[in-house]
């Protein structure tokens, strides 16, 4: 009987600690294009976790894992709103298309929580109508820190009595509390930068009151850097003025630094700083200052080498590359991973079969419209133009190898290349190997004939750098033409997923109905 209850007591444990999260739902109103994606809030990477399809009647269902309890970003047609999540939960969503996600209902394990989430985003709202903040902020500051303190108690008490009706989970109270002092920071740092013009006094020093305040409503900072990015850019609006005198004064003599390499030296001199601090702050302005599909090799090896040597934490250094690899691709000249494949007859197809000849990688799915209005067109004249001296292999991501074989034959039909599947749409093998989301679709890649990586992920086959490569890899020599505006350039904003405008690396463009 022991052994029995050892075993029980074994798995109990493991299912607790599952990381595991089952969404399902319907959206009422919803088509069939419409994809829902799950955006960890609080990352540095803010890639989607998982890209859902909706059918008909507008049911979809899916899991993931969800790298830590808290806060989640749903992103649909375009539009985001927030979800509080723990792993192991079965939750229930669902809407209206036409109001979703700005308003949905959730039932099942996180009910609760999502029930107080809710109702003091409301409160909130409502509250923000009632307070003159511009008032504030050109008033003196004895009137100023007087509202301040009046606000942070006035939502505090709102936060409690929600948490007596709906008894959220431990951790989103704390996370709502630290939240609001964050929002009160933030409303202080504003005061502090810009109560001089607005007031007319240039010369105006915040008081030790003031600073006083600071310090007692960051009372938490480790907590607060890891869950909240508005804390973050808090930290950053702080720091910027003595980040741009130190840069001023160490880049004299010297070409080519990049703003990440600046300010991870800069990071050094700030003992105060703990390095899970550090971690979070670099990591956020590698993110936006370079990392995006442009960047020079020279600067992605830099990127890499500064994750490598300065990022302490390992999720933070794993969701870094991650997205360096979404945004930039590859790195070329590295061979080009091969992965599990299969064609229409259902045989199993290898890229290392192109070998001897250079080839294109066009990744793509259905449920994107601008794939076949915009950019089907403008690949035929592209595989006309280069077939004679090369390869070209269309990925299909779609969910079900029904629907590839339905879009393969409607898309590229009598189009000179290779249609495979990759099993499992954008949770496939080679989906994970080349970085490809949902908003990055539709996506090139040019491997050489030797096998290697040649370009980096391209999502417009207009763009005047992939000609260049194909002309290279080919020894053809396209006409010349205006670069043609196919699709807005990525553009990841890890900052953006936030409790206010919470947003995924780059949302996919929006299905038409």
């Amino acid at each position: 009987m022991k052994k029995y209850l050892l075993l029980f007591i074994i798995t109990a444990f493991v299912m607790s600690c599952s990381k595991k999260v089952e969404v399902k739902g319907k959206i009422t109103g919803s088509s069939p294009l419409e994809r829902i994606e799950f955006v960890e809030a609080s990352g540095v990477g803010t890639l989607p976790l998982i890209n859902i399809g909706l059918d008909k009647d507008g049911n979809f269902s899916g899991s993931f894992d969800a790298p830590k309890d808290g806060m989640y970003v749903i992103n649909y047609a375009g539009r985001q709103s927030l979800i509080y999540l723990e792993g192991g939960q079965k939750v229930n969503i669902s809407g209206n298309g036409t109001t979703f996600p700005n308003e949905f209902v959730v039932t099942g394990d996180a009910k609760k929580n999502n029930d107080f989430l809710t109702a003091s985003q409301k409160f909130l709202a409502d509250y923000g109508t009632k307070v003159n903040i511009s008032a504030l902020m050109s008033g003196d500051e004895a009137g100023f820190l007087k509202g301040m303190h009046k606000i942070e108690a006035d939502i505090n008490k709102n936060v409690d009595d929600l948490a007596k009706k709906n008894s959220p989970s431990k951790a989103l109270l704390e996370w709502k509390k630290n939240d609001v002092k964050v929002t009160i920071l933030n409303l202080i740092a504003n005061y502090e930068m810009s109560h001089g013009p607005m007031s007319g006094n240039p010369s105006y020093k915040a008081s030790k009151a003031l600073k006083d305040y600071e310090t007692q409503l960051e009372t938490d900072k480790d907590a607060m850097v890891k869950t909240i990015p508005l804390y973050r850019q808090y930290l950053l609006v702080k720091m910027t003025p003595d980040f741009q005198k130190y840069a001023e004064a160490n880049s004299k003599g010297k070409t080519g630094i990049t703003t990440s390499e600046m300010f991870a030296q800069y990071l050094k001199t700030k003992k105060e700083l703990s390095q899970t601090a550090k971690d979070y702050l670099l990591a956020f302005v590698m993110a936006q200052a370079d990392i995006h599909p442009t960047t020079p090799a020279a600067n992605i090896d830099k990127i890499k080498k500064i994750i490598d040597s300065d990022i302490k934490d390992a999720t933070i250094k794993s969701d870094l590359l991650k997205m360096q690899v979404a945004i930039t691709g590859l790195k070329i000249g590295d061979a080009a991973p091969d992965a599990a494949l299969a064609k229409q007859d259902g045989k199993a197809y290898k890229l290392s079969e192109n070998k001897g000849k250079p080839y294109m990688l066009f990744f793509y799915a259905s449920w994107n419209p601008y794939i076949s209005e915009a950019t089907v067109p403008v690949l035929k004249e592209v595989v006309n133009f280069y077939k004679s001296k090369m390869n070209f292999v269309f990925v299909n991501v779609d969910d079900t190898k029904d629907q590839f074989i339905k879009t393969s034959n409607s898309l590229l039909k009598g189009v000179q290349g290779v249609n495979v599947y990759g099993e499992g749409g954008l949770n496939s093998d080679i989906a994970k190997k080349y970085g490809v989301y949902g908003f990055k679709l539709p996506c090139f890649v040019i491997i050489d004939k030797d096998g290697k990586i040649a370009s980096r992920s391209f999502v417009n086959l207009g763009e005047q750098e992939l000609v260049t490569i194909l002309d290279k890899q080919t020894g053809l020599s396209a006409p010349k033409a205006e670069p043609m505006q196919m699709q807005p350039q990525l553009q990841l904003d890890p900052s953006a997923a936030q409790q206010q405008a919470p947003q995924p690396a780059n949302p996919q463009p929006a299905p038409t109905k």
